[in-house]
């Protein structure tokens, strides 16, 4: 009977073992799972803590540098409308601060501004508060200068009062002298000599007295030397007053009328010039010829001189005799 032989047979290990191993295994890999995730979700976490951290500083690095800017632009608005007349200097100034502003203001107004624009913002706001410094100091120079200039107007308006009323003073006393040159330079008229003239046409001419026969008047009078009166033309009016009154006018023959010192309109007959010589004495002579028929009764002269009368006289006509 042969020999059994040997009977090599694996040893299975038990199965509970097998199954301790993998189950360990799991365990371990998912504690290695939930270890990462969780160390992960804490990095993350820390990440986004630090991040949160860094815009809670720049919201109010932010907000601090708005605070600022708000009083510096407040200031400066304050500034502008203080009454002081500008030179080319805050001219320039208010440019220069307008763009700084404008810079600012577009820096904060961005939500996301970046901590370096926001450094830039404050750099800005500095050299704005300077400016603003050295604005006011500018305004309160000119402030100062018109103060000053404000004093001397008020000084040299006084003294402009002053002299224009000495002026007028000194004036009223001219006019008064030269009122009474002028009054004192009328001339006056004497010695009057009023002919009825009879023209015969022919060359030929007679003084008469009566009415029918005259048909011009001759007039003559002496302007007295007068020593204030200087020497050149002089104008006179002369007014013919007939019998009924009123004072004879014939436009075509130069009549008019004047103004006399008084205001009053008054009639001429007709104007004469006369180149009169200093304080010399000198005779004037006219003739005065109308269409209309001269008529009986008195023939009034009166000569009129610087808005004056200076002198009158009176001729008579009468009827003529049996065969007159």
């Amino acid at each position: 009977m042969a020999e059994n032989s040997p009977v090599n047979e694996t040893v299975q290990p038990p199965k509970s073992n097998t199954r301790s191993v993998v189950v360990g295994v799991l365990i371990v890999a998912l504690l290695a799972t939930w270890g990462y995730i969780i160390y992960d979700k804490s990095e993350k976490n820390q990440i986004i803590q630090q991040k949160d951290n860094k815009n809670m500083t720049l919201s109010a690095e932010k907000d601090s540098l708005k605070k600022m800017y708000d009083e510096a632009s407040d200031k400066f608005e304050n500034l502008k409308m203080v009454d002081a007349k500008k030179d080319s200097t805050i001219t320039i100034k208010d440019q220069e601060i307008a763009q700084q502003k404008a810079r600012i203001q577009t820096i904060l107004g961005k939500s996301n501004a970046t901590k370096e624009e926001l450094a830039e913002a404050k750099t800005l706001i500095a050299s704005l508060n300077a400016n603003i410094t050295s604005y006011k100091m500018q305004v309160d120079s000119l402030q100062g200068a018109n103060a000053q200039l404000t004093v001397e107007k008020q000084q040299v308006t006084s003294q402009r009062d002053v002299a224009l009323k000495d002026l007028d003073s000194t004036k009223q006393v001219v006019k008064q002298r030269e009122d009474v040159i002028d009054i004192g330079s009328t001339l006056h008229a004497s010695n009057f000599s009023i002919s009825g003239i009879d023209d015969k046409g022919n060359g030929k001419e007679k003084q008469t007295t009566n009415a029918k026969k005259v048909n011009k008047l001759r007039i003559a009078f002496d302007l007295d030397e007068n020593l204030i009166t200087p020497s050149g033309n002089k104008t006179l009016y002369v007014a013919i007053t007939g019998p009924d009154g009123k004072t004879i006018s014939v436009e075509s023959l130069g009549s008019g009328s004047f103004t006399s010192r008084e205001g009053q309109d008054v009639n001429y007959t007709q104007k004469i010039d006369v180149n009169y010589i200093q304080a010399k004495r000198q005779t004037v002579s006219f003739d005065w010829k109308q269409t209309d028929k001269f008529t009986i009764g008195d023939y009034k002269i009166q000569v009129y001189n610087n808005g004056f009368k200076i002198g009158e006289g009176v001729t008579h006509l009468k009827k003529g005799g049996l065969f007159g």
